[in-house]
């Protein structure tokens, strides 16, 4: 079985709608099993890393996907993936992808910082570009188009591979925005271990924009929720730092066991 790659888990605190506001309903999970059932989302990919493990992309151009920052790295070694340990399945299910495509390099947002305490403020820059070796021009695999606007309140929805459900892509069809914190979204999405960088998607006008990239799981009020990174403030600087050709990969030290506390006072731990 495949190593997982890391999805952090966070404890937070977020000030929700009180006992007896009507919450919004959110959609069951929906394996994405057959062609059919997966038409439109094609350019959702699994990430293999290195030899054991995985998280998800989405290519926004020809020959780049959308991830987040944190699974470039070896979470056993704290050291960054060779280019050449990375491969990207576009729409993967059941042993065949639609597209098979190596790595010529991968940057992630210049902030980022593998290893330091996983608190909100690094879901923030938890993102990164991944340039292919070979642009997808298929016309069954589509990029998707970024979408900045995601306020508290909207429908979102997401598609992911994870622990489980490695093999075929699951899509939440109906989920939503809950809050903001320093730059990181809050959603009620359901996600697990591999959903790392899965896209999270605004589903208006019948159209899927990237709204967001999922960075960690976490608790609030013991409900599980999504945290994702906004990406009004982080694409415009990501992209400056591939134009430029920056891969600068920054490496702290890791929390001791039992996690570590930000300067929110959650409590951060890594599975």
């Amino acid at each position: 079985m495949r190593r997982l790659a890391v999805l952090f888990a966070v404890a937070l605190t977020l000030a929700l709608p009180g006992p007896g506001t009507a919450q919004p309903a959110n959609a069951p999970l929906r394996e994405l099993a057959t062609a059919d059932d997966g038409r439109g989302w094609e350019a959702v990919g699994r990430l293999n890393l290195g030899r054991s493990g995985f998280c998800t992309g989405a290519l926004i151009e020809p020959q780049l996907v959308l991830t987040a920052a944190h699974c470039l790295y070896d979470k056993v070694t704290g050291k960054p993936f060779d280019p050449a340990e990375i491969e990207f399945l576009a729409g993967w299910r059941n042993g065949r992808a639609e597209a098979y495509r190596g790595v010529r390099r991968a940057v992630p947002h210049p902030a980022y910082v593998f290893g330091d305490e996983v608190r909100v403020d690094a879901v923030a820059n938890d993102i990164a570009l991944i340039e292919l070796d070979q642009p997808i021009r298929l016309p069954s695999v589509r990029p998707f188009e970024i979408d900045f606007e995601a306020r508290r309140g909207d429908r979102v929805g997401v598609v992911s591979y994870a622990r489980d459900r490695s093999e075929a892509p699951s899509l939440q069809e109906i989920c939503h925005v809950l809050g903001r914190q320093r730059g990181a979204l809050v959603l009620s999405c359901s996600v697990d271990f591999g959903a790392s960088g899965a896209p999270i998607f605004s589903m208006s006008h019948g159209v899927p924009r990237i709204v967001s990239v999922v960075s960690a799981k976490a608790q609030v009020d013991n409900e599980a929720v999504a945290l994702g990174t906004s990406l009004r403030e982080t694409m415009g600087i990501l992209r400056q730092a591939m134009a430029a050709g920056e891969m600068r990969f920054h490496r702290a030290g890791v929390p001791s066991e039992g996690g570590a506390r930000g300067d929110s006072g959650a409590r951060f731990i890594r599975p």
